[in-house]
């Protein structure tokens, strides 16, 4: 049963969406060949692909490392239930549909606090009828809201799985730690922690180019160190499942990413670059084009 976020005005909604700036929930959605973003984030995601031509292949995998774990957790696990915290746009496939496709009574509740989300929150909720799910507009930083809305959802007397993939390089370090130990410290034994981050030591020229230009743009990020990503797991008690806080093409792969049918060679070479991405097989990676660090972790 879908919460309040539906519930908001759709006028007041588009006030809250800025068209003159790059979000970082739009120009993910352009890396990801998503449709919901304006010339702006466009304009954000090329000229960051211009310092790193395959930096792209980050935000591929890392929604794909998504789809990993959430079918790693449901299938092995036998894992119900998801909290997905900065949810982003339903650009691609979503945790519900993952889980729901492998055990349909799963039930997943999203959060973000992004205007251009919320106007697409009804996407997010077309759960199976066996399963639920649940959208909630809110700021990361007040997890305690969060974990209250959230409850009419989720069962926190079982596991849940708390989804916090490639948002915490947005809040900085001590905030972020704390709005971790939070939620974890909230969830039951059991639970599963599946996170990615932004890295400074993966790739570094590369990685700092790229931020660089975003910086430009008005977009701005904490990189961490695999040290530091580390923190949020052992800082709560937990022991990263294998293969440990690796880069994200490296946890788990099976080979098995989606791949867009690609238009006739003459379609192709027209687009943009831009326009191209999607059509790429995620497979073609090596480790100099990934900046992003993953893993998952049970809780004790």
């Amino acid at each position: 049963m879908p919460g309040d976020a539906l519930s908001h005005d759709s006028a007041e909604v588009s006030k809250r969406i800025d068209t003159t700036k790059p979000h970082p929930a739009r120009v993910y959605d352009v890396l990801l060949g998503g449709k919901d973003h304006y010339p702006v984030d466009r304009q954000a995601a090329a000229a960051a692909m211009a310092n790193h031509p395959r930096g792209f292949l980050t935000a591929r995998h890392n929604r794909d490392f998504l789809r990993r774990a959430v079918t790693t957790l449901v299938k092995e696990e036998g894992i119900r239930q998801f909290l997905d915290i900065g949810a982003g746009l339903p650009t691609a496939e979503n945790a519900h549909q993952i889980a729901q496709r492998i055990a349909s009574d799963s039930r997943v509740v999203y959060v973000d606090n992004d205007p251009i989300v919320l106007a697409h929150a009804r996407t997010l909720l077309t759960s199976g009828p066996e399963g639920r799910t649940d959208y909630i507009d809110a700021d990361l930083k007040n997890p305690a809201h969060i974990l209250r809305e959230a409850a009419r959802t989720l069962d926190f007397d079982r596991p849940v799985v708390l989804c916090m993939v490639a948002v915490l390089h947005f809040i900085e370090d001590e905030t972020a730690y704390g709005v971790v130990q939070e939620v974890l410290d909230a969830l039951p034994p059991g639970s599963w922690l599946v996170l990615s981050h932004l890295a400074d030591d993966l790739n570094p020229e590369e990685t700092a180019k790229v931020a660089r230009s975003f910086q430009k743009s008005g977009l701005t990020f904490v990189l961490r160190s695999r040290e530091k990503v580390e923190r949020f797991f052992t800082g709560n008690g937990l022991t990263p499942a294998e293969p440990g806080v690796v880069p994200v093409h490296r946890w788990r792969p099976d080979g098995a990413a989606p791949v867009l049918p690609a238009p006739d060679p003459e379609r192709l070479a027209s687009l943009e670059f831009i326009d191209r991405i999607k059509y790429h097989d995620i497979n073609d990676v090596t480790d100099a084009d990934i900046s992003v660090y993953a893993a998952i972790a049970r809780k004790p």
